[in-house]
């Protein structure tokens, strides 16, 4: 500290007699800060494995301009009373006008506009604070409401009309203001390059990717993120219920080993099917013809969609619809003439008499159907439906049904050389060398995919019954003329049938032989409860309620199983109340189906699932058994996988749920037990690892699964802790680093204070862009493929991993990014643990995507966050994302397993 001029008094003398107050420990945190964990660095490459020569979907970038800079402006819209511009879409349009119309006044120089407050240059403008005064002709009148002109008379659609009429536009006049705002160095892109990266290096980038954005946008496209759909029915894929899946691409700029590369990549999004409203509203709710849709369903849905009118070819947004049919629905007219008093003259007409005397436009079926509103709340403005028109390229947010899902992803799947040929041909067609901002920075893309080596590793060997071994061939095995290697017995059981169509007869036979194959001894059930035919139009949680309450009379005591059939395969609403009553209430392992092929593979994939649930192993690595897994087996690990599951993204205030599944009797990491917790809706990060209630007691996840590991493996504590984190982008990595795993810190010592384990956190990612293709081959890459150089991060410590064989479409490689590695991996052996993880999934007999805690998780929360309809709470909700002016919504808890099924793999 500079002494002299800066120096402080010297602090007051403590007064005798105080008694020093211990301050809370909790309190006193911020005081001693410590510094933030950040990922660690690359520690050295892998080198296990069958080089393999690849191609991926990274294009190199040269950059020659790198010593410019890229200035910031800020951008403020306001009309010309100065109230700002809240419209979306309208900004492109002002900026593109104040550079039409001011050229010399910013030096010529081009832009990049983020379509908000943001604009970049390269090189500065004239001078640091600019203002312009625009005008736009043929403003629509929604899409950039607030225009501020008088709209006087009562919601009559003639009103804007005859204004129309007599000019031709509405034009408007915008007030644009540009203010300096930061310069950010080209260089910084060269410093991330080199492993520097920066909130320089991150603005760069950013800047680079809206001039693509920005490039699209003048093209027409619709843009989501980083990625861009064009206007061309080529593209669309009807998906049913008046829904098209639309494809386009990805593109972003990505700092990678091998210097900047493009990422292109396919990417398809939903929008709503364009043309007449009523042709969109029978398709989505399947309905026969106009009469019979459901207008309260209707209006949801086309609230705040775009439409074009005819004949004026206006376009509008939709607020709602009429209360009445067009016939009946009355507005007040406006008449030319005066009358005795000099007053307008007024009268009251019907929507449908309007149009189709006074504008004599003939009108076939819309009498009997609402009239489409698009004005405002308290001055309504309606349209005849069918002269309204969806207008293209409008996003569908709501989540899709299964077969909408399905649908999607049959229809837009593609081998690996077709996309590397649709890939090759969209940047050709980008024109991307003709951009004037990229040409500024010196930027050029090569045309051609990067040429990458990767590396096979082999399967792991695998143990089964009788102490067989044997290795996996292209990442899948099959239990054929094998038992599991911890069979379990199925006694005290029955079979509960609701109404699904099946001979059950038939079913136990076979269920009874196939499990004798794999070693499985099942004793005959003790009834099959058949389903009242009665209740069956009873809602689900009384048609579950009535079949224990058969169940109850007549079983002697708590069966171990219950096998229940369900008349539907998917989204059986008897599943979540069900799964309920048997887990929750009663403690019961149960195993839903919906038969409909009954044949050996569907016996012994539901067989695994029941093994699994009832304790048993279906199969184990070879490592896990002798025990000789690298590092794991050294000293006591536990392995968790951490994920949260958010309601669809129309739903602002169904709880998210989070999972936590961990590895039990060490040294197996082949058996898991799940915690699961509601949070408040939308939270990524996991709010209940560690929640302290009083002095002794914790009701955090953590603590559970600790307590479990300590018992279920001999009274040992974890000196190692490995952590999986699925779902979180890289911008939150510091708080997985720093808020989920202090809260894991704090478990641990709240258990005992002197227990210190070391922490390995390792993030998976699945929604990226990168893929992976073989050089010359049309195949996927094999199973085992993995990336650890070339287009990997130049700094940290991540690679890509495709455990398991693609057999449709493009393989989609799991990334994973090692955030922390406080016990020393070397790259090859936690390579090698990440690839045989993929491997102890009980549930199949492949090698799956991602590793299994992870998925584990997933399958813990769907199941458990069916327990609780929250979909009910949804429909009516405000879509405040579960504040309101009262503070947080209390966030319903889940109901609690019963003990003795808390620690089976229930979610199997």
């Amino acid at each position: 500290m500079d002494s002299g001029k800066d120096a402080l008094p010297p602090p007051p003398p403590v007064p005798p007699n105080v008694v020093p107050v211990k301050v809370d420990s909790s309190a006193a945190e911020p005081l001693k800060k410590k510094p933030a964990r950040v990922p660690i660095a690359r520690r050295g490459f892998a080198s296990k494995g069958q080089k393999i020569s690849l191609l991926t979907n990274h294009f190199k970038v040269n950059v020659t301009g790198a010593d410019g800079h890229f200035f910031h402006y800020s951008v403020s819209l306001s009309y010309e009373d100065d109230r700002p511009v809240d419209g979306k879409g309208i900004g492109r349009r002002v900026i593109d006008r104040v550079h039409e119309t001011y050229e010399s006044e910013l030096g010529g120089k081009h832009f990049a506009y983020d379509g908000e407050k943001s604009l970049f240059t390269v090189g500065p403008l004239p001078q640091n604070k600019l203002e312009f005064t625009v005008v736009l002709e043929d403003v629509s009148s929604n899409r950039s409401n607030g225009n501020g002109s008088p709209d006087h008379g009562n919601g009559s659609p003639n009103e804007s009309d005859r204004k129309r009429m007599r000019r031709p536009y509405q034009s408007k006049t915008f007030k644009v203001e540009i203010s300096f705002a930061a310069k950010i160095p080209m260089n910084a892109i060269a410093n991330a390059l080199r492993g520097q990266e920066s909130e320089n290096s991150q603005e760069a980038l950013r800047v680079l990717d809206i001039i693509l954005r920005q490039n699209a946008s003048k093209q027409g496209c619709l843009l989501v993120r980083q990625s861009f759909f064009r206007n061309d029915p080529k593209n669309f894929i009807d998906l049913g219920g008046g829904v098209l899946g639309c494809r386009g691409f990805h593109s972003s700029f990505r700092t990678t080993q091998g210097g900047l590369s493009l990422n292109m990549d396919v990417s398809t999004t939903m929008i709503v099917q364009p043309g007449p409203v009523v042709d969109f509203l029978i398709a989505n709710q399947n309905v026969r013809d106009p009469f019979s849709l459901d207008w309260a369903k209707a209006k949801r849905v086309l609230k705040n969609l775009r439409v074009k009118t005819s004949p004026s070819n206006t376009e509008y947004k939709i607020t709602g619809l009429s209360e009445k049919p067009c016939k009946e629905q009355l507005f007040t007219l406006k008449q030319r003439g005066r009358d005795d008093n000099g007053d307008a003259q007024i009268m009251e007409v019907t929507v449908f008499e309007y149009f189709v005397h006074h504008r004599r436009i003939e009108l076939r079926y819309s009498g009997d159907l609402p009239c489409i509103n698009v004005g405002k709340p308290k001055r309504p403005t309606y349209f005849p439906m069918e002269l309204c028109t969806l207008v293209s390229l409008q996003r569908y947010t709501k989540a899709l049904s299964t077969l909408q899902r399905s649908s999607l992803v049959e229809k837009s799947r593609q081998k690996p050389q077709e996309r590397i040929g649709i890939l090759t041909n969209a940047l050709r067609n980008s024109n991307y060398d003709a951009e004037p901002m990229l040409r500024s920075c010196g930027i050029s893309i090569s045309k051609d995919l990067t040429q990458i080596e990767g590396r096979v590793l082999s399967a792991p060997r695998l143990k089964v019954g009788n102490g067989e071994d044997f290795f996996p061939r292209n990442g899948r095995w099959n239990f054929n003329n094998k038992k599991l290697v911890e069979p379990t017995k199925i006694e005290r059981w029955a079979v509960v049938n609701f109404s699904a169509r099946c001979d059950i007869r038939n079913l136990v036979r076979e269920l009874t032989k196939c499990g004798g194959m794999k070693g499985i001894h099942i004793d005959p059930p003790f009834d099959v409860f058949e389903e009242n035919p009665q209740s069956r139009r009873a809602p689900p949680v009384v048609r579950v309620e009535k079949m224990f309450e058969e169940i109850q009379s007549k079983l002697p005591g708590a069966p171990q199983f219950l096998l229940c059939l369900l008349p539907e395969r998917k989204n059986s609403d008897l599943y979540g109340p069900w799964k309920r009553k048997n887990l929750s209430d009663h403690g019961i392992v149960t195993q839903c189906i919906a038969p409909t092929r009954v044949n050996d593979q569907y016996l012994t994939n539901v067989l695994l699932k029941i093994n699994a649930k009832l304790g048993g192993l279906n199969s184990i690595l070879a490592i896990e058994h002798s025990p000789s897994i690298p590092v794991v087996s050294k000293a006591p690990t536990i392995i968790l996988g951490m994920d949260v599951s958010h309601g669809s993204p129309g739903q602002s205030d169904v709880p998210s749920i989070a999972a936590v599944v961990s590895s039990r009797q060490w040294p197996l990491i082949s058996r898991y037990r799940a915690s699961v917790r509601t949070q408040s809706p939308k939270v990524e990060m996991i709010d209940s690892l560690f929640k302290r209630v009083s002095e002794t007691e914790d009701e955090g996840i953590l603590r559970e699964l600790l307590l479990d590991f300590y018992t279920s493996s001999g009274k040992r504590k974890p000196d190692q802790i490995i952590i999986f984190r699925d779902g979180v982008s890289e911008s939150q990595f510091n708080q997985v680093l720093n808020i989920e795993l202090d809260q894991i810190i704090e478990a641990c010592k709240f258990l005992d204070e002197k227990w210190s384990p070391k922490f390995v956190v390792i993030v998976a990612q699945k929604n990226h862009h990168t893929k992976f293709f073989q050089n010359g081959s049309p195949d996927n890459v094999p199973p085992g493929t993995v990336i650890d150089n070339r287009v990997c991060h130049p700094r940290n410590n991540d690679f890509y991993l495709c455990a398991h064989a693609g057999m449709i479409g493009t393989t989609r490689p799991t990334h994973y990014h090692v955030l922390l590695d406080d016990v020393g991996f070397s790259a090859d052996d936690l390579q090698e643990l990440v690839h045989s993880l993929s491997y102890v999934y009980q549930r199949s007999t492949t090698a799956i995507s991602v590793v299994a805690p992870i998925c584990y998780a997933h399958l813990a929360a769907s199941q458990v966050s069916q327990f609780m309809k929250f979909e009910d709470m949804s429909e009516t909700s405000s879509s405040h994302g579960g504040l309101t002016s009262a503070g947080p919504v209390a966030v319903p808890q889940l109901p609690k397993l019963n003990e003795s099924v808390s620690s089976s793999m229930f979610f199997c």
